[in-house]
């Protein structure tokens, strides 16, 4: 019951921005790694049929749901993916502003309403599957919009495949990480860390 509900504090310390900005710039580096290497595994999942590719999305959109379900602040999903998206932007990729930033942005607020309906007092795997999915949706909807020429299929296929992509990758296993790191004692300075401490 700890890990669900939690004593409302929506003031940010130091350490909560301090935390919430590793985990975007490890995150940033990571997306722009993906960058580096994800030609091959995108073009073989669309070659199953085109939209699948939707289905590698999750790497692009676990920094919100991990520096949310840590750091348990207002805003921390959208500032650590828009932060990480801002980095891969400036290490350089071959999507632009458009395909790094600004769809960061979108993921990022996305992945922050999954907590921001629940006033962010829920902080369970459920709220941070539900991160996942939505971040998977705005990423959906940003290449949507971007892609006029996409058929009907094809718009499905993206959609299905980054939502579940969001859940398992930003999702499931982002709460399976922070479990983890919490068990280590490295997070007793946050909520979550003294809620893995009373398990």
């Amino acid at each position: 019951m700890a890990e669900t509900v939690a004593k409302t504090n929506y003031k940010w310390r130091v350490v909560d921005i301090v935390v919430a900005a590793i985990i975007a710039v490890a995150s940033g580096v990571i997306f722009w790694g993906w960058d580096v290497v994800c030609a091959a595994p995108l073009a073989l999942f669309e070659a199953v049929t085109p939209g699948f590719e939707g289905l590698l999305n999750g790497f692009w959109l676990f920094a919100g749901p991990l520096a949310a379900i840590i750091v348990r602040k207002p805003g921390a999903a959208l500032f650590a993916e828009t932060l990480a998206a801002f980095l891969e932007l400036t290490l350089g990729n071959q999507w632009g502003v458009g395909g790094s930033l600004i769809v960061g942005i979108m993921q990022g607020l996305a992945a922050e309403i999954a907590f921001a309906i629940f006033a962010w007092k829920q902080w369970n795997i459920g709220t941070t599957i539900l991160s996942g999915a939505l971040a998977g949706v705005a990423c959906w909807a940003y290449y949507w919009m971007t892609n006029p020429g996409w058929n009907a299929m094809r718009v499905s296929w993206y959609l299905v495949g980054s939502i579940i992509s969001g859940v398992i990758i930003a999702g499931a296993l982002m709460w399976a990480l922070h479990k983890a790191i919490a068990a280590t004692g490295v997070l007793d300075r946050f909520a979550s860390g003294r809620a893995e401490a009373r398990v």
